[in-house]
């Protein structure tokens, strides 16, 4: 009878995946949005003017204000301090607005001529509004990394976060597949107008799921034979920064992520250009590594939640990212097939890292600290989410046009391949380093979630 009493909304595992379930919509939604420009960057140049330093400029304003203004530190202090629901409310408000405001810029603004800061209108206006959101999306990510912390601990935990991966990336795949079909029948800018209405949705789903985990909370605030947590102090910042483990995760976490979406921003492009690929079609190939994570993500998760070994797994897909890039990188390898072929391995890799990472750092760090330690990893990512877009931007301006066809210019993709081939090294460099560290640590990266009983 006591155990009955004693038992709580996550010990459903019903529940349990079913609030999953209704905060992944929000997440899906949010991915649309982050996703949906990408395909459009010729579209952008030809009808609207945008040229690749402006698209790399619009790129990177993704993560402006985490980098410059830390509002993702101060999105995960407000998480620890403040909880989930709150923060997850927040979150999702501030993407309804970005998301607004970015629409806004490609259809109000798109015939200004006035400037701002050297940028036509609509680029800077669109660029804010894409700052704002990203804003609001990377406080959404910690926020539900934390969510899923608290409701599958001692359970499914890297399987559920690898399921909300997943469903997200339908999300991306969607953008991916549909940006440029939807572009051209009916206007520039409905994929984003689709997006914002998506986004309204997710935003409603995350109010009925803060009903449920208000809920939990109380039975866990009941629960006698709960031990209380610890409350985040400000102090914990520095003992968070003192992990070694920490500078691991988030090196790893910048330089992998660097590789990946910034590279598929221009990698409808470097399918038209470099493969012959239709552009209609070019969209579904880069969209091939979400549809791969949405298969394989939570396969892989559920080999981390049952035997462990989440520092190898982030070894081989670093390794497999290295194979990918340096691929296409090489002029004379132009098959198309060879292209899919590459897309779909980076799925494996980006399905692969990601499902063994997050579940590590809550092995890394108590539950109190969690919110603040993904904030500053996302931080830290953050930093490559900006810097790269725009390094890639300035590279193919100053030393990739090899054409210029009905005044849209063609790009030579080798450089930048090689330049996303070296960071795909270095997170395989700092991969061994964190197997060494998990040695010496006894963070238990090598152990299984789940707790036996």
């Amino acid at each position: 009878m006591s155990v009955e009493l004693n038992k709580k909304l996550n010990d459903s595992k019903f529940t349990r995946w079913m609030a999953l379930g209704v905060v992944a919509f929000t997440m899906m939604a949010a991915y649309f949005v982050n996703d949906v420009m990408a395909p459009l960057k010729t579209m952008l140049e030809g009808q609207l003017g945008w040229g690749s330093t402006d698209f790399g400029f619009y790129t990177g304003a993704y993560s402006f204000l985490n980098v410059f203004f830390l509002m993702l530190i101060w999105g995960g202090l407000i998480l620890d301090r403040f909880g989930i629901r709150f923060t997850g409310k927040l979150a999702t408000i501030l993407m309804v607005f970005g998301t607004a405001l970015q629409y806004y810029g490609i259809t109000e603004l798109a015939d200004s001529n006035s400037v701002y800061f050297g940028y036509k209108a609509g680029v800077f206006i669109s660029s804010v509004g894409y700052s704002i959101f990203g804003v609001g999306a990377e406080v959404a990510g910690i926020t539900v990394t934390k969510l899923i912390a608290k409701w599958f601990k001692g359970k499914e935990m890297a399987t559920a976060m690898g399921v909300q991966v997943a469903l997200a990336r339908i999300g991306s795949q969607a953008a991916y597949t549909l940006a440029i079909p939807v572009a051209k029948s009916f206007h520039l800018d409905t994929p984003v107008l689709i997006g914002l209405v998506l986004l309204v949705g997710g935003l409603i789903a995350f109010f009925a799921f803060s009903v449920l985990d208000k809920k939990l909370d109380k039975q866990i605030k009941d629960d006698k034979t709960s031990v209380d947590e610890e409350k985040f102090s400000i102090k914990d910042v520095g003992a968070i920064l003192s992990n070694p483990g920490f500078w691991l995760i988030a090196l790893l976490c910048v330089l992998f992520y660097s590789c990946v979406f910034p590279f598929q921003k221009f990698a409808t492009e470097l399918m038209v250009s470099k493969y012959g690929i239709d552009a209609d079609f070019a969209g579904s190939i880069v969209g091939l590594p979400a549809l791969g994570a949405l298969i394989l993500t939570p396969v892989f998760g559920s080999l981390v939640d049952s035997k462990g070994k989440a520092d190898n797994i982030m070894i081989i897909g670093a390794a497999m990212l290295i194979f990918v890039h340096l691929t296409y990188s090489i002029p004379s390898i132009n098959g198309w097939w060879v292209a899919t072929v590459l897309m779909i391995i980076l799925g494996i890799a980006f399905s692969l890292v990601p499902s063994a990472m997050w579940p590590s750092v809550a092995k890394i760090f108590p539950a109190h600290q969690l919110g603040t330690a993904y904030a500053l990893i996302f931080f830290i990512q953050n930093i490559g989410l900006w810097g790269v877009p725009n390094l890639i931007g300035w590279i193919q301006k100053e030393f990739c046009i090899s054409e210029t066809i009905n005044g849209v210019n063609q790009y030579d993709y080798t450089i930048p391949m090689l330049v996303f081939t070296g960071f795909a090294t270095l997170s395989l460099v700092i991969g061994l380093l964190l197997k060494v560290a998990n040695k010496k640590y006894g963070y238990g990266l090598e152990k299984a979630n789940i707790e036996k009983k």
